[in-house]
């Protein structure tokens, strides 16, 4: 059945235009004026939607980590480290406590906010069942992780055993596998290696953990700072297995997705950009864990906007993000930097996914978020700004022209 929608707004990769309606059945047929719509679709059904309304794409949350939906008071904040041990004390506990509807309401949430897509990063395949019954389209991270070169062919195994279970879900069109590496200081090369040959021949998205921390990049150019003692207590390692630049080639003339690269360096933001690489802008989570800001205002790399998981975050709603990241980068221009998180979560995000969505244009996806302000916004110019600091949760949503959310 064909539907046409006439909101207030629509929100383009041209930006915010008024006067026009949607036709859309699963994909987006024509946007036109109401009237030509009509005439040209006169059976369809007409939503009417408000004169405070804007219709976004979908939005997008290229990060999370629903293996992790337990956690409430857990982890330890504050500090990398510690957090990182907390993590592994407190992971089989963790684990213990997750299961379906704990992951089940995570996706609701992300949901109730707008986002039709995210990137699940799976470690250990336990939310891929999760991931299938959602409504939302789910990139599909398979983890691989590990220094150790005699447990190299073991967790390749069984990396390629998750990747392919993960393959076999593609056919419902809502999943696309995936490929994360987790961090340069914690895979190693031969598997880095391999897994990103395995990602461009598959042509699937390509993921990592990249300079979330100080210490490191302390660990990564010279052994030493706080993982030092880290890697000698819970490895038994004296030194890294891979330094910056040699883990960034790797990626190279593959566009992939880098998270956090809160610690890198002018030159290795203006290597990262080069290459066409996006970088997953998770505030609240660096925050939280005391690693520092990623300087988006100097970085000339895209980056899409990210919530990252509940075990580095209180909610995996898009909108306190985005808040966080208006008040985090005080010194960027107001209306520019709300616009440009907009954009993170749509165009962006799509593109660091090799999404078709994320943008409303004919022959796209039909992944619709409804919003409608408070009261009448007088400047176009300020309609991402109310939009982000107004909304805590959308009034519809649809994914390929179907509505999930009323």
């Amino acid at each position: 059945m064909i539907t046409v929608i006439n909101p207030k707004y629509i929100y383009t990769p041209q930006g915010y235009v008024e006067g026009l309606a949607i036709a859309f059945d699963e994909y987006i047929l024509a946007i036109d004026t109401p009237k030509a719509l009509q005439k040209l679709y006169p059976e369809a059904k007409s939503i009417n939607t408000g004169e405070n309304s804007i219709l976004y794409p979908g939005f997008i949350n290229v990060h999370t980590h629903l293996e992790y939906s337990a956690n409430r008071t857990r982890l330890v904040y504050g500090d990398f480290l510690k957090w990182l041990e907390s993590v592994i004390k407190e992971r089989d506990n963790l684990i213990g406590q997750l299961d379906d509807k704990v992951m089940e309401q995570s996706c609701k949430e992300m949901l109730s906010c707008g986002i039709t897509s995210f990137g699940a990063i799976s470690t250990f395949g336990a939310d891929l069942e999760v991931c299938r019954k959602t409504p939302q389209r789910v990139t599909y991270f398979n983890e691989i992780i590990g220094s150790n070169p005699a447990s190299v062919d073991i967790l390749y195994q069984d990396f390629l055993k998750r990747f392919n279970a993960s393959k076999e879900s593609k056919s419902e069109d809502r999943i696309t596998p995936a490929i994360a590496i987790h961090a340069p200081h914690s895979t190693h090369p031969i598997v880095v290696k391999k897994a990103v040959k395995l990602a461009k021949d598959e042509n699937t998205p390509l993921s990592c953990h990249f300079l979330e921390s100080l210490a490191e990049r302390q660990w990564l150019e010279s052994a030493e700072g706080d993982f030092k003692e880290f890697f000698k207590n819970y490895l038994n390692s004296q030194k890294p297995v891979t330094n910056i630049k040699e883990f960034l080639e790797h990626f190279d003339g593959y566009p992939s997705l880098f998270v956090h690269a809160v610690h890198t360096t002018k030159n290795e933001r203006e290597y990262l950009a080069k290459q066409g690489h996006t970088i997953a802008h998770c505030p609240r989570s660096n925050r939280l864990l005391g690693s520092g800001r990623y300087p988006i205002e100097e970085s000339k790399a895209k980056f899409a906007l990210a919530t990252d998981g509940l075990s580095s975050n209180w909610s995996l709603n898009i909108f306190d993000e985005m808040r966080c990241a208006i008040m985090l980068h005080q010194k960027a221009p107001l209306q520019e930097l709300a616009n440009r998180l907009i954009e993170s979560i749509t165009i962006n995000g799509a593109k660091a996914i090799r999404s078709d969505a994320g943008r409303i244009q004919k022959g796209a996806v039909a992944d619709f978020a409804l919003i409608n302000l408070p009261q009448t916004c007088k400047n176009k110019e300020d309609l991402a700004l109310h939009t982000i600091i107004h909304t805590k949760e959308v009034n519809r949503v649809w994914i390929g022209g179907k509505l999930c959310k009323n």
